[in-house]
């Protein structure tokens, strides 16, 4: 009686393992279809906002700050952020070596329903912070009827970003007249609003390329059209790279 007892119990326990083991088995399974997919494309374009900011790593901390940022993600991989960022180093320009972090294609409330922003913060200030400055961070609105392209920019090795400061009244004229010159943009060409976060009025315009030769093949190209260049105050035109390691949810490109 003893031994079939005995017995009896750990047929019992033999069946909680397999039960326990096939429940994570499921939940990982699950897990890893989740992250797959959010790694096979960029954030869906639900509305015209974006999340543009730019760190400068201190002298001589170059790899903890990479290292750094890159558990950072980590993070934001265990709290399943929906948001796609991308990660970009500006590789040519005065800010050669920054590093400019963007999230693209939000509705208004988007910024309302980060994951958890406070144990973001925490994460941030231990991974981070030490081995940068942060220098900005604004908020633009996507200008589809200046645009080639959609709000989401695509997932590209390169990126020329021209940012473009004006006048204080000059922000209507200046889209009217990039508004008219529209017909003749070649190629993936977003241009963004400042909306909060700097001196306005204040734009940038993106155009994501494959390569070099994709970017020097249309620098011959006067940047603004002469309608727009007389109302500018100042221009910087920068290529970044973009950084796959140090990017989240972006479909897989190689450095």
């Amino acid at each position: 009686m003893k031994l079939f007892r005995l017995a009896f119990i750990g047929t019992l326990l033999l069946l909680a393992l397999l039960l326990i083991r096939s429940a994570r088995a499921h939940d990982n399974d699950i897990n890893q279809r989740a992250y797959s997919h959010r790694d096979a494309s960029v954030t869906p374009d639900k509305g015209p906002f974006a999340r543009i900011a730019m760190l400068r790593p201190l002298d001589g901390k170059m790899v903890e700050f990479e290292e750094g940022y890159i558990r950072h993600l980590e993070w934001h991989k265990q709290a399943h952020d929906p948001w796609a960022w991308y990660g970009w180093t500006i590789s040519h320009g005065d800010r050669a070596r920054w590093f400019v972090y963007a999230t693209f294609g939000h509705a208004s409330t988007d910024f309302d329903q980060a994951v958890d922003p406070a144990d973001d913060e925490r994460d941030n200030l231990r991974n981070v912070a030490p081995h940068c400055e942060f220098v900005n961070s604004a908020l633009f609105e996507y200008l589809p009827s200046l645009s080639r392209g959609a709000s989401v920019p695509s997932v590209a090795p390169r990126a020329e970003m021209l940012t473009v400061e004006l006048s204080p009244t000059a922000g209507k004229a200046f889209e009217a007249a990039i508004r008219a010159s529209r017909s003749s943009l070649e190629g993936e060409t977003l241009w963004y609003r400042l909306v909060g976060g700097g001196a306005s009025p204040r734009y940038v315009r993106l155009r994501p390329r494959r390569d070099y030769a994709a970017f020097l093949a249309g620098s011959a190209a006067q940047p603004l059209p002469d309608d727009a260049n007389r109302l500018v105050a100042r221009t910087t035109i920068e290529v970044l790279t973009l950084r796959p390691a140090m990017s989240y949810g972006l479909a897989t490109v190689s450095e």
